[in-house]
C-alpha cells in the first residue's frame, strides 16, 4: 500500500462489519491507527483482529449521546487527535408507508439521522483542525423507491448535513463530505431475508436493477473513502461522491 494515512488517526462508526469494516481495514493498510465503534462487543472483537494491531474497538450506540462522549474521550486518550471520521453506523429498515410503525420510524431516525448529527458534534473536541469527515449516505437520498420512505429521508438528511456542517466548520478547515453508495455486497441482505438462498436472490435482484448489473463491493466503497480523507481531495467540500453503478442517473 502507499501509506497515504501514515501517522494518521481515524474513527469509523459502525466499523464491525460491511462497508465500515472494509473502510477500517483499508485505512489501517494505509498506515492509520483506526478506532471502530459498534453495539456488539463480540463483533467488535472479531473485527479488531481482522483489522490488525493498530485497531481499537469501542462498544457504544451512536444514538446515545453519553456513549458518543465516552467513545471520543477514549479515542482521544488512547490515540490522540483525530484526522478522519467516517460516520457509517446505520440501520436499513424498510416498510410501506401505510404500515410503518412509530417504533420503526424512531429507530431508523435515531440511528441514521440523530446518530450522524451527534457523531460529528461530539467528535469536534478530538478532531484536528483540517480533519476530514465523511458521512455515509445512500443513493436513495435522491430517488424514490417503494418501502424506503423513512430510510431514504434519513439518508437525504445526512446528505444535507454535509453542506451545513462544512459551512459551520470553515474556520477550523474541517471538510465534511458525503459518500453515497448504491446496493453493496454486505450482510444487510441476510438481515432482510430468512435464508441464505433468499439473501442471495435479493442481492442478485438488486444487482440486476443497476445499469452495471451487479452490486458494489465494500472494497470499492473503501477506496472512495480513502480518497475523500486523503490530501488528494483537499478541494472537495460539502459535496457528494456517488458510487451506485448508475442506479440514480441512468
Amino acid at each position: 500500500m502507499s501509506e497515504k494515512l501514515s501517522n494518521k488517526v481515524a474513527i469509523v462508526t459502525g466499523g464491525s462489519s460491511g462497508i465500515g469494516l472494509s473502510i477500517a481495514k483499508r485505512f489501517a493498510q494505509e498506515g492509520a491507527k483506526v478506532a471502530i465503534t459498534g453495539r456488539n462487543q463480540a463483533a467488535l472483537d472479531k473485527a479488531v483482529k481482522e483489522i490488525g494491531p493498530n485497531a481499537l474497538g469501542i462498544q457504544g450506540d451512536v444514538s446515545v449521546l453519553s456513549d458518543l462522549t465516552r467513545i471520543y474521550k477514549t479515542v482521544g486518550d488512547k490515540l490522540g487527535k483525530v484526522d478522519a471520521l467516517i460516520v457509517n453506523a446505520g440501520v436499513y429498515i424498510l416498510g410501506p408507508v401505510t404500515s410503518f410503525t412509530e417504533e420503526q420510524f424512531d429507530k431508523v431516525s435515531d440511528i441514521n439521522f440523530k446518530g450522524a448529527f451527534f457523531s460529528v458534534q461530539k467528535a469536534l473536541p478530538v478532531l484536528r483542525d483540517g480533519a476530514s469527515v465523511v458521512l455515509i449516505s445512500s443513493t436513495v437520498n435522491g430517488k424514490g423507491f417503494p418501502n424506503h420512505s423513512a430510510y431514504a429521508a434519513t439518508k437525504a438528511a445526512v446528505r444535507s448535513l454535509a453542506r451545513s456542517f462544512s459551512a459551520d466548520l470553515l474556520d477550523r478547515k474541517i471538510r465534511v463530505n458525503t459518500l453515497t453508495p448504491g446496493p453493496t455486497d454486505t450482510p444487510v441482505f441476510s438481515t432482510l431475508t430468512s435464508t441464505a438462498e433468499e439473501a442471495k436472490q435479493m442481492k442478485e435482484a438488486m444487482g440486476n436493477f443497476t445499469p452495471v448489473k451487479r452490486v458494489g463491493s465494500p472494497d470499492e466503497i473503501a477506496a472512495a473513502a480513502l480518497y475523500m480523507v486523503s490530501d488528494e481531495s483537499a478541494f472537495m467540500l460539502g459535496t457528494e461522491l456517488l458510487l451506485d453503478g448508475g442506479l440514480r442517473d441512468l
